[in-house]
């Protein structure tokens, strides 16, 4: 008489575990049914809402940098420093290096002495470099892309 009880409540779970997952089965056909009408909705919409791409290293190409004036044509010579970013910079006791990237993405590595352009490397500091114009003044760049004129540094 026990053994019939015992097969009677597994029959009795089993069969209320099989209801169960009937309706798990409904409501996931749901979620797949709503899910194949969103995406039918985003192919339908596909092309309306393009977004350009920008570039990270343009900037602002369209204005002018703020707190300078337009130098003589400065800034649309190709190696001028307007046109570059500071990207690194490597300090040690025997040599010390600046990394700098145009709007292409081609990085330019340099050492104190050497020249960018007209621009000559001076110095470096933690956060920012030197460069030196041929007209002896100074231009500096730091990491947020803040190009400043100097007569001395």
């Amino acid at each position: 008489m026990n053994l019939i009880r015992i097969f009677l409540a597994l029959f009795i779970v089993s069969c209320l575990n099989f209801s169960a997952m009937a309706d798990n089965h409904k409501k996931k056909e749901e979620v797949v049914d709503k899910a194949k009408e969103i995406t039918k909705k985003l192919k339908e919409q596909d092309g309306l809402d393009e977004v350009p791409l920008n570039d990270p290293f343009a900037g602002n190409e369209g204005s002018t940098r703020p707190g300078t004036a337009s130098l003589d044509g400065e800034e649309e010579d190709e190696m001028s420093l307007y046109n570059f970013k500071l990207v690194g910079l490597i300090s040690g006791t025997e040599n010390s290096y600046v990394s700098l990237a145009n709007s292409g993405g081609e990085v330019f590595t340099l050492t104190i002495g050497q020249f960018l352009g007209k621009n000559k490397l001076v110095d470096m500091r933690l956060t920012e470099v030197i460069f030196q114009k041929e007209d002896k003044k100074y231009m500096i760049i730091d990491f947020n892309n803040q190009i400043r004129e100097a007569d001395e540094y």
